[in-house]
Formats: C-alpha cells, sequence, structure tokens
C-alpha cells in the first residue's frame, strides 16, 4: 500500500460533502458509540469534516489539506490515517480526481447507524462490548433505550385515517403546464436523510462452496441461504474468526422447524462457539485470522515447516503476542501499532503474524512502530498474502532490513550483545543455515523407522547443543 504522502498532499484540495443530514442526535451516538472504537483522533476528523458544512446543506466550500492540518493541529499521517478509519468503519467515503499536477477530493460523511441498528449490528456492539466492558456497555444501552410508547390501561385509539378526514376534489383535468411539471426530472436531489446500513464482509473472503459441500440437504436446503443469510455468515466468519468447516456446525444449530435459518440463532450459536473456545472472551478489532482463500489447504502438516505456516494462518496477531509472552495479555501499544498496520497496509493476519516474530526478533522483543510500518509497506507494495510468501520476502531480503533497523538495535558503549530470541517461541525460519537444513532433510527422507529415529535424535543433539552456546552468548 502507498504511503500518505503519495495518496494526498497538503496542497491537494477538498470538498465535503453529506449523503443526507446529520441530526444533532447523531452526536450522541459518534460520541458514546463510536469514539471508543475509532479513538479520538478519528472522531475529530468527522466532527471538524463535519462543521465545514452549513446548516441544511449537503456541500461545503473547497479548502486545502493545509488549512485542515492547520485547524486540527495533525500531520498529515495523522489526518490520512483517520480518514482510513472512518472509510472503514462506514463513516466516510472518498472520491478523487486527479489531473497532471493536482488532486482533488470530495469526502462524503455518512450519518451513523440508529442506537437500534448499532445495538443488533452484530459486530459494531460485540466490539465495543469488548472495548468498554458489560457494566459500560449496559449503561449506554439504557442511555439510548427509553419504554415504548403504549397508552396507558383504559385508553382506546380513536386516531382518524386520512379518508376519514379529507376528500379529493376533481374540477376539472390537470393543464399541459401542471403535466409537465410532475413529469419533469430533477437534477438536484432532495435534502434529506437516508438510513445508513450496517457494515458488511464481501461474501468473496468465505468459502460458501465449502460450506454447502458439508451440509445435508435434508437438513439445511439451499433455499435456506437466502441473501441476508450468507450475509450474516460472512460477518460473523470475519468477526469470530471461523472457517467454513466449522460454520457447518453453527449454521445446522439455527435451522428452524420451517428448514428455515434464524439469524438471531446464528449469531448466538457463532458467539458461544467463539466463548467457549476462547474463555468466554469476545473478539477485539485484530482478532483476526487468515482468511481460508489465503490458507494451505493441507489437512495435516507433515514438516515442522508445515506446521508453523499452520500455526501462522490459524493464529490471530493479538493471541501471536499473547503467545510469545509466554501468556500475559499484550499492551494497548502494541495492539495499537498491529491494529493500525492493518487498517493502513490491508496485510491478512498470516502475514502480521510474520511480521511481528521477524520484526521482534531483530529488535530485542519490542515492537518499534517505525520498524513495522516500513516494512509493512514493503510487504504490501508486493502484494504478499500469505506467511509462506512472507518468510521468504523476509529471508531475501535480509540484510535490507537490518539495514533500515540500524540505530534501533546496536550494541551499546560497553558492548553488551542482545539476548537471543526464546527458542520455544519463535521458529526456525529466521536461521537461513536452518532454511538450508530442512531443504536438505526433505530431499533425503529417510527410508526405514530406524533411519528415521537416529535422524531425529541428531536433530535434537544439535538443538540441545545450539541452546548450549546460545546461553553462554548471554553470561559472556
Amino acid at each position: 500500500m502507498a504511503q500518505h504522502w503519495q495518496e494526498m498532499l497538503p496542497i491537494d484540495r477538498y470538498t465535503v460533502a453529506a449523503s443526507g443530514l446529520l441530526h444533532d442526535y447523531d452526536r450522541k451516538v459518534l460520541t458514546l458509540l463510536y469514539q471508543p472504537l475509532i479513538g479520538s483522533e478519528c472522531f475529530s476528523l468527522y466532527m471538524t469534516l463535519w462543521a465545514e458544512l452549513e446548516e441544511n446543506r449537503l456541500w461545503s466550500s473547497s479548502n486545502s489539506h493545509h488549512s485542515l492540518m492547520n485547524f486540527m493541529g495533525m500531520g498529515l499521517k495523522d489526518i490520512y490515517e483517520a480518514r482510513l478509519k472512518l472509510e472503514g468503519i462506514g463513516l466516510l467515503k472518498v472520491y478523487v480526481n486527479k489531473d497532471e499536477e493536482t488532486r482533488s477530493f470530495i469526502y462524503e460523511l455518512l450519518p451513523p447507524l440508529t442506537p437500534e441498528q448499532f445495538f443488533l449490528d452484530g459486530m459494531l456492539n460485540i466490539y465495543l462490548y469488548k472495548k468498554l466492558g458489560k457494566n459500560q456497555f449496559m449503561r449506554l444501552k439504557r442511555f439510548f433505550s427509553d419504554q415504548k410508547v403504549q397508552p396507558a390501561r383504559g385508553y382506546k385509539e380513536v386516531t382518524k385515517a386520512f379518508q376519514d378526514v379529507f376528500q379529493s376534489g376533481h374540477p376539472g383535468s390537470f393543464d399541459d403546464e401542471v403535466v409537465q411539471l410532475m413529469n419533469e426530472t430533477d437534477e438536484e436531489g432532495y435534502i434529506g436523510r437516508r438510513e445508513q446500513e450496517g457494515i458488511q464482509i464481501g461474501n468473496e473472503d468465505f468459502n460458501f462452496e465449502l460450506l454447502q459441500a458439508g451440509l445435508n440437504e435434508s437438513l439445511v436446503p439451499k433455499k435456506a441461504l437466502t441473501v441476508k443469510v450468507k450475509e450474516s455468515i460472512s460477518n460473523l466468519a470475519f468477526l469470530y474468526g471461523i472457517d467454513p468447516i466449522q460454520m457447518k456446525n453453527i449454521v445446522i444449530s439455527a435451522v428452524n422447524e420451517d428448514n428455515e435459518i434464524n439469524i438471531d440463532e446464528l449469531r448466538k450459536s457463532a458467539r458461544d462457539w467463539y466463548q467457549f473456545q476462547n474463555q468466554d472472551m469476545l473478539p477485539s478489532l485484530i482478532d483476526r485470522v487468515q482468511p481460508a482463500s489465503h490458507q494451505s489447504q493441507k489437512k495435516q502438516p507433515e514438516t515442522q515447516e508445515e506446521e508453523l505456516i499452520r500455526y501462522l494462518e490459524i493464529t490471530s496477531p493479538r493471541q501471536l503476542l499473547k503467545d510469545i509472552s509466554g501468556g500475559a495479555e499484550p499492551s494497548k501499544g502494541d495492539l495499537q501499532i498491529i491494529e493500525d498496520v492493518m487498517f493502513q497496509q490491508k496485510l491478512l493476519p498470516g502475514v502480521i503474524n510474520v511480521l511481528i516474530q521477524y520484526v521482534m526478533l531483530k529488535t530485542d522483543m519490542k515492537l518499534t512502530k517505525g520498524y513495522v510500518e516500513k516494512i509493512a509497506g514493503h510487504w504490501a507494495r508486493k502484494k504478499i498474502k500469505t506467511p509462506q510468501a512472507a518468510i521468504e520476502l523476509a529471508k531475501k531480503e535480509h540484510r535490507q532490513y537490518l539495514d533500515w533497523a540500524e540505530g534501533k538495535k546496536t550494541a551499546g558503549p560497553t558492548g553488551n550483545k542482545r539476548k537471543p530470541i526464546r527458542t520455544e517461541m519463535l521458529p526456525d525460519w529466521f536461521d537461513e543455515n536452518s532454511s538450508k537444513a530442512s531443504k536438505k532433510e526433505q530431499a533425503q527422507q529417510p527410508n526405514s523407522e530406524k533411519e528415521q529415529y537416529e535422524r531425529e535424535m541428531k536433530k535434537r543433539e544439535l538443538k540441545e547443543k545450539l541452546k548450549k552456546l546460545r546461553s553462554q552468548e548471554v553470561t559472556d
């Protein structure tokens, strides 16, 4: 993915538009429901763009990004990153017109979901619950709720219908001018408000063919997989990291007596499945795993390298950070770095996992933001989609990445060496020699169980020697 300065410059101009009138009540929804998910800078950008619209109008006057930077006291990079988050969460559409020398943008502000849509969304409400916890979440739910309007006991509705109050007169036919006026197509749109749609994950990221192949027609008819059901399955698969094989049982459990799939039951079953797998936890915004379309298809890994690839594919970046630190929850700072990279560079979770391991190895178990972003940008431009491709590129560009890291991990005045990474937490692929050795092993497969056993024992001896050498390096 291109850097922010390749996407826009301070001299580039923009105009703010609105798809419909934004109401004062929207401010409360944005402040209390969206801000915890997108952050204060992102929220501030939306409110600043909103302020540029005149009251009851849908278009603002033109302005430069340099002026926007001065208004907000933010750098162009921060504004660009905040813009991406607004786009991703469904609050902003961006249009660009490129001339030979200049670019101009239209920033179309989209209204937030209504509180009812938000709390029934099935994605955003889960992320908000995870972010705020049960008490704050329920407080907000009560804040945006009230008793339904119901007449008190003993009251009877006596409201008159339209036809009971009015009648239509027919004094004569319409003249030609009136008929022409009624038939005119107006190029301008009416100022109003259309209902905002919730976030929808593209169906192409989920393998519906594999799901349908595992479903028995007598249990789940094909007609039960309606467009709305498929949209819900795509969202749930993204939200909880569910593959088609795991989704099969979840879908079956949501089929009702009419052979239809109840979407509320589908959501509940998916949530129960995730919480059972994750000790009653709910997902955060970066709890994603590698999409099935970019996973290796082997059911049972045969080599250590294949086991590593499988681990990187089925593990979310947050869980990987937790594994590396021996079970401790990752810091908010580390999670923010990873979340920013996922938003900006659009790298898949398996690729992010390789990036985390590589950077931590080279920077003494620390996630250095600048270093992470530089390598992530390179991988995005190379269109890296799988952990295997990321590993191969990391090996190939190893020397270049070391040059980029210079000054971040150099030895101090006393010449103390960096502590080695714990071998049980990181794979062998960082070592070029071990990579060559594994290829040689694959070319010379043992012909008998005895040879296989002897080779395994030799490998263990070599690993023990390697551990001793590393421990000596630390104590020296």
